[in-house]
This record gives C-alpha cells, sequence and structure tokens, in this order.
C-alpha cells in the first residue's frame, strides 16, 4: 500500500484531524501517557525534534497554563499556542543559551525525543543514525534533566538497541519499553521510559 492510501485509511490520522492535532504522533504520546503518567500540571518539559508539533501541542495541553514547554528543531515549525519555539541544533551554543533563558533557571521534569533519521532505505545505516539520535537525547536529559524527572525517548529495534537499553538502565532506577498502540505495527519504532535517575 502506498503512503497516500495508508494515510486516508488511517484511523489515527482521522482522529488527529478531527481533534486539531498537527500529526498522528500526537496520540503515541497520549498513550504513552495513559501508561506511564508523564504529565503533571506545572511541569518544565523540554519536546526535541519537536516538528511539526503534535508532541508540543499534547504537552501544552497536559501541562497547562501554569508550565512551560519548550520545543527545539532544527526544521521550521508554525507557533503552537503555550510553547517557546526555538530553531536550532540543540547541541550548539545559541540554541542552547536560549533554551538555559527559556528555562529560568529551573530544570526539566520531563525531557521527550521522537526524533527520527530522514530514512535512506539503507538499514544498517539508518538504525546507527536512530541510534545516534537517541543518544544525543540521552547526552541532553543528562545535562538537563531533573533528579526526579523523566525521560522518553523514540529508538528502532536493531544492532545498538540493546547497548543503548543497557546504558540507560545502568543510569535510571527504572526503564519500561513501549509500543504505544498508535505506533503501526510494521515499525521497528519503540519508546523507552526512563525515570528515578541515579545520582
Amino acid at each position: 500500500m502506498d503512503w497516500k492510501k495508508r494515510q486516508q485509511s488511517d484511523p489515527y490520522v482521522k482522529r488527529a484531524r478531527e481533534a486539531g492535532y498537527r500529526a498522528r504522533a500526537a496520540f503515541k504520546l497520549l498513550e504513552l501517557d495513559d501508561k506511564d503518567r508523564l504529565f503533571r500540571p506545572g511541569q518544565v518539559v523540554v519536546d526535541l525534534g519537536a516538528a511539526p508539533g503534535s508532541w508540543a501541542q499534547v504537552a501544552s495541553e497536559r501541562v497547562g497554563e501554569s508550565g512551560r514547554v519548550i520545543a527545539l528543531d532544527i526544521l521550521p515549525m508554525e507557533p503552537v499556542e503555550g510553547v517557546v519555539f526555538i530553531q536550532g541544533d540543540f547541541r550548539e551554543d545559541e540554541p542552547l543559551a536560549e533554551l538555559e533563558a527559556a528555562m529560568d533557571g529551573r530544570r526539566a521534569d520531563l525531557v521527550l525525543s521522537d526524533m527520527a533519521p530522514n530514512i535512506s532505505g539503507i538499514g544498517p545505516s539508518d538504525q546507527a543514525r536512530s541510534i545516534h539520535l537517541a543518544e544525543l537525547a540521552k547526552a541532553f536529559a543528562d545535562d538537563w534533566l531533573a533528579s526526579d524527572g523523566v525521560f522518553v525517548v523514540k529508538v528502532f529495534q536493531g544492532e545498538g538497541f540493546d547497548a543503548l537499553l543497557a546504558e540507560l538502565r545502568q543510569d535510571y532506577g527504572a526503564v519500561r519499553t513501549r509500543k504505544p498502540p498508535a505506533s503501526r505495527g510494521e515499525s521497528r519504532e519503540v519508546y523507552l521510559v526512563a525515570r528515578n535517575r541515579r545520582a
């Protein structure tokens, strides 16, 4: 089935349109939250690789007006109400300085990463890039996450997955592997939910 037909027949695409979400991926985060209780009102949330913005939309709704959502991406993103958007590479000084200012002296209660590489179709190369992005997100969480915070990262199962999982288990007291129902069955993507960060 080609992409267009799959989109047209996908119930999550229809639900996203009806709910005003920018992408069906919103439901992956909603389902993760139902299972793992990620959000609380008033949290500081950082959304890495945020464009087109559906995760930022969900985060903003869930943390409410007392919370703060900061979204970063190297791609442009249409504004989301209640979300601070920083365009740039989060490894570079300027976007990091903007992030620091936006966080206003606080640490993140929740770091989210739904980053995925542009798929080339060359399996081993795509897998390596997926793991690399997950490792970059983890390095970011190491620097910015509060000690009682939660880190959620998308990763593809394959070469490098077990090593990343072992690394997370070393650094966090509890690590869960989740495949939300909105994640397509044929996709190798899973989400790792890590909490109880070790000092």
